[in-house]
């Protein structure tokens, strides 16, 4: 046998093994800690990125071999972000292709920052391809079906799409993303700025969900968390519409008037001082950083001034001008 024919005698056995190893990994369903899974891919991920992420959250037993098949069945351009949740055994051939065509092939629901939990409960109820078992539970039995401790639901659930299957429970969809909201806080919670005016994340969840409704251009948003720390430091009452908005519930007529400010609840923080007893929205994660990292500033007030944008004022002499600049 001369030299060359031995040698693509070895190539061709070289590629059968590698084929053969190839789809010996491709075909063989994933080892998963438990089922169902959940698993998320940030928005803008790369291939690289997404492997790595899915290696990171215990999907993959690594990144390279699966990075590999992607970009041999060409689909290396199509990861989609979202939040999955595995449900049943998969392989990684299935995996890649639940992530590249997840947003065609599954539903997905979107949960918008600032949404309260009664409205994140009606777009649940309103999502055909879910199957509704929350429809006869209150707040505090979801709480308990998705090992929730809290006592109350407002603020718990992170803002952001959820990628299901059809027929999934709402209750699985829920609770995902508390557990997400629960990642994302005690993430956030200890690279907080030192010294805050905040004892527990519980308490940052609060204020940033009052940031959050407050927030009409997103580059004002540590500026106005800076507004509220500054008088809880000083234990001035921190005087927010949306609190009192929030306490009134379904009494609000869309028209906030001084009557409403003067009228006592839980939730108002002119008549009350210190924070809110609870959440009084569901904060995304710029909220939820801004809480913990304010602006360094003395601002004690801000007024809108009609362009989404607030004028923030260290003395009240001067805010009472910006008010009568902007508002009168």
């Amino acid at each position: 046998m001369t030299p060359i024919k031995e040698f693509v005698l070895w190539l061709m056995f070289i590629l059968v093994v590698v084929a053969g190893l190839a789809g010996f990994y491709a075909l063989r369903p994933l080892s998963l800690p438990q089922l169902p899974y959940e698993f998320s891919l940030k928005q803008g991920s790369s291939l690289k990125s997404a492997a790595r992420q899915m290696q990171q959250a215990g999907v993959l037993p690594g990144d390279w071999l699966f990075v590999l098949l992607a970009r041999g069945l060409g689909k290396a351009r199509q990861i989609k972000p979202g939040n999955y949740e595995i449900e049943a055994p998969v392989t990684p051939v299935q995996l890649l292709d639940m992530i590249s065509k997840g947003r065609v092939e599954q539903s997905e629901l979107s949960i918008i920052e600032g949404s309260t939990f009664n409205q994140l409960r009606a777009a649940l109820n309103a999502e055909p391809t879910l199957r509704h078992d929350t429809l006869a539970l209150s707040d505090a039995e979801i709480l308990h079906r998705i090992g929730a401790p809290e006592k109350f639901a407002e603020g718990l659930f992170f803002p952001d799409t959820y990628n299901f299957s059809s027929g999934s429970s709402d209750l699985a969809v829920l609770k995902r993303a508390y557990q997400l909201m629960q990642r994302n806080l005690q993430e956030s919670w200890k690279s907080r700025t030192t010294n805050l005016p905040l004892d527990t994340p519980y308490q940052a969840l609060i204020l940033a969900s009052i940031v959050e409704k407050e927030t009409g251009k997103a580059s004002d948003r540590s500026l106005i968390s800076a507004v509220f720390i500054n008088r809880l430091r000083k234990n001035m009452l921190l005087q927010t519409d949306p609190t009192v908005i929030y306490g009134m519930g379904d009494k609000f007529d869309g028209n906030l008037r001084k009557r409403d400010l003067l009228t006592d609840t839980p939730y108002n923080t002119y008549t009350r001082d210190g924070l809110t007893p609870t959440p009084i929205a569901l904060p995304g994660l710029a909220a939820i950083q801004a809480a913990l990292h304010p602006a360094p500033s003395n601002a004690l007030y801000f007024v809108a001034r009609g362009d989404g944008s607030s004028h923030f004022s260290a003395t009240l002499t001067e805010h009472n001008n910006a008010v009568n600049r902007y508002q009168k």
